[in-house]
């Protein structure tokens, strides 16, 4: 009885001691896909995240992925509540999580967004005003499969000019994985044409990393919406209330220019779900969104 009775006080004091204890602060965790080299990104995203955390007042951790898919599936299982996606990859990451939302994008990412066909100079191929013939049978690399703007737009352009698959226009389709292996693929002449989308392109322009002597931009797309910031449903339960509304207001007030600079992006402006509409209605046409 006295055994019993022991037991029971230290685990009702077990139960007091425990509840009069503060809580660890959660970590807020964010992720971006992986459009470019691995080392550029950690730096970005390292110091977003001692800008998220100074603002906010909570630990925010950001943690890299090796692919697209990863970014959203760790967005899918809850492993991050914050994300930096592409066109695509965030409606396909809002679609698997309903309530989740794009809370802001690049100025540049609205409905502005383009992307550049290039080629190694041995095709001799000239800019053109629409993709033309002169591209069929040459070898042709996109991003990841899941780009939007190094795959899907792409790929949609070309089916709108020829009609067909680019498994039948080009005698060999790649995926190169990011925008800056697709440039060093067609800049060494291992594809003789690919896809990269335009902020890429001008920023290893401006740090002098492309030898315009050997690739060169060929065709650029029609504009489209793209890049933007996308938070998992329940962060304000999770966090408190009005925790999405400190993150977004953290997003749109950022005005570090070396921090803006690192994206490329001027700022960052609001962004919504609606915004993405056209992304998801080609996504559809292509066949890669349901």
């Amino acid at each position: 009885m006295f055994t019993k009775l022991k037991k029971s006080m230290i685990g009702a004091l077990g139960a007091v001691t425990l509840a009069s204890m503060p809580l660890a602060a959660e970590t807020f965790i964010f992720t971006a896909i992986p459009d470019e080299d691995e080392t550029k990104l950690i730096e970005r995203f390292r110091g977003m995240a001692d800008y998220l955390s100074e603002e906010l007042d909570v630990e925010v951790r950001y943690i890299p992925v090796k692919s697209y898919a990863a970014a959203i599936s760790a967005f899918r299982n809850n492993q991050v509540q914050l994300a930096w996606f592409g066109g695509l990859s965030g409606v396909q990451a809002r679609n698997l999580v309903p309530g989740s939302e794009a809370i802001a994008q690049g100025t540049e990412d609205a409905s502005n967004f383009v992307s550049h066909f290039i080629a190694h100079k041995s095709t001799s191929l000239e800019p053109m005003d629409e993709l033309s013939e002169e591209l069929r049978g040459k070898t042709f690399t996109f991003g990841s499969k899941g780009s939007t703007s190094g795959r899907l737009m792409p790929e949609f352009h070309i089916r709108e000019a020829f009609g067909e698959s680019p498994d039948d226009v080009f005698s060999r389709v790649g995926y190169s994985g990011n925008h800056t292996r697709t440039l060093r693929l067609v800049e060494s002449g291992t594809y003789e044409t690919g896809a990269i989308n335009f902020k890429v392109w001008e920023k290893e322009l401006a740090n002098d990393n492309i030898d315009t002597d050997e690739v060169s931009i060929i065709w650029t797309t029609p504009p489209y919406p793209n890049y933007q910031w996308t938070i998992r449903a329940g962060v304000d339960d999770r966090f408190g209330e009005g925790f999405k509304q400190r993150v977004t207001d953290a997003l749109l007030n950022l005005e570090d220019k070396e921090l803006l600079n690192s994206f490329p992006r001027s700022s960052f402006i609001p962004a919504s779900n609606d915004d993405y509409e056209p992304i998801q209605k080609v996504g559809e046409e292509v066949g890669i969104l349901d």
